[in-house]
């Protein structure tokens, strides 16, 4: 089977780590027997941030520099671990006004690249990332072909803030993810939360399935390894307010000072210097470590050094943290009531849930870091039983054979449509 995958987050020469999930899965699906080829869609216009800054009096030239150095080569095809990658070049107002219906600015540019991959190279199936914007574009595109010969299944992956918060940002939003969600062939949602989402955004039933995301699964880590060290604690994330990393500082605050712990804070985003600030307030600053954006091979060694995985985040519809985590040997920590969390704690043992309320999860967090940290030996075998949860439940090899029987019956079902 012949599949185009469209993703406006990939990798790319300038982001390795930018949607590493949705590569993750094309190569998984791959190895599973599909042909897979990426249309990465490229917007290069630089962030509003940047052109502020470079506006600004007097004027920082430095973020809009970073962003030209990388454009260049994200707008040249290349290829991705024998995933071959074409860039589609698109424009659209500013994100903060406009991101809900981005889909429309996105769509004729897409067509085209489509057309042109079609022509050559006629796929069977078309599988869009993101219900908005790539998942409205996608369905643009196919209802232009409707009744063609040939015409390709439509798979729509749901995500995260795709189905949070991006269709509410108006009408127009609710609408375009609406019509992408009614056009697929299967929506392929992340977790049972996910896909009940999906069906309140469309009004009614679809053929919604629960497809995973996997992990790796590196060498068992020797129970002796971590002996000595001090117990470590990590967070693997975007430093932005709902992954609630400063909810991990002050659980970790109480801690007793006399035992020694560290936290290895990995990723970069807008939050960084409040959480710096907030470390130094609480007087442990001197404990937690800033690791900025690793690339994901050494983000994965990071993480194999700790002993513990903290992400009481909100909005966590998936998690693919988590997975990665609990291969690794961690056990893991995230929030009661999210989507993600919740069916990953459904499936074994290995991710533990703290309560989504302020002091309460606070208190919760700090109780179970403190019994963790006093018994190592504990720690290792909630970690151990972690693994084979993954093993079990969440491996990239699962997650193809999943995505290629999703795609099956995609195309068995616009095959049936269309007779």
């Amino acid at each position: 089977m012949r599949v185009a995958v469209v993703a406006e987050w990939y990798p790319s020469p300038a982001d390795p780590v930018l949607g590493i999930w949705a590569h993750r899965q094309a190569q998984a699906a791959r190895a599973a027997g599909a042909d897979v080829r990426v249309l990465a869609m490229r917007r290069p216009l630089p962030p509003l941030a940047a052109a502020r800054a470079a506006l600004s009096l007097p004027p920082r030239l430095g973020p809009l520099r970073e962003w030209a150095a990388g454009v260049g080569s994200s707008l040249r095809p290349w290829e991705l671990d024998g995933v071959p990658i074409e860039p589609v070049a698109w424009a659209a107002p500013p994100r903060p006004l406009s991101y809900g219906v981005w889909g429309r600015w996105m769509a004729p540019p897409l067509a085209r690249a489509l057309d042109a991959l079609h022509a050559r190279w006629p796929f069977d199936l078309l599988h869009a990332h993101c219900v908005t914007p790539p998942g409205y574009a996608a369905a643009r595109w196919l209802e232009r072909r409707r009744g063609a010969p040939g015409r390709p299944a439509l798979v729509v992956s749901a995500h995260g803030p795709d189905m949070i918060h991006v269709y509410r940002r108006s009408r127009w939003a609710r609408r375009d993810a609406e019509r992408a969600l009614r056009a697929a062939d299967v929506v392929a949602a992340n977790s049972a939360w996910a896909a009940n989402r999906c069906e309140q955004i469309a009004r009614g039933p679809l053929p919604a399935r629960v497809l995973h995301l996997g992990a790796d699964l590196p060498p068992a880590r020797q129970p002796e390894a971590r002996s000595g060290e001090p117990f470590t604690v990590a967070t693997v994330a975007h430093l932005v307010e709902r992954k609630r990393h400063a909810l991990v500082l002050r659980a970790l605050a109480r801690l007793p000072r006399e035992r020694p712990w560290a936290y290895e804070v990995i990723g970069e985003g807008p939050c960084r210097a409040p959480l710096e600030a907030l470390a130094a307030e609480l007087g442990i600053a001197d404990r937690v470590r800033f690791r900025g954006q690793l690339d994901h091979p050494d983000a994965l060694a990071a993480l194999a050094a700790c002993d513990l995985f903290a992400m009481p985040g909100v909005e966590e519809p998936f998690g693919v943290a988590f997975v990665e985590a609990m291969a690794a040997g961690l056990p893991a920590i995230g929030t009661a009531g999210e989507g993600g969390p919740e069916d990953i704690a459904a499936a074994g043992p290995g991710l533990e849930l703290v309560p989504r309320d302020g002091e309460a999860a606070v208190d919760a967090l700090a109780e179970r870091l403190a019994a963790l940290a006093a018994d190592r030996a504990a720690a290792a075998r909630l970690g151990a039983a972690a693994r084979t949860t993954v093993e079990r439940c969440f491996t990239w090899e699962r997650c193809g054979a999943a995505t290629v029987d999703l795609y099956r019956e995609a195309a068995a079902r616009a095959a049936g449509a269309a007779a």
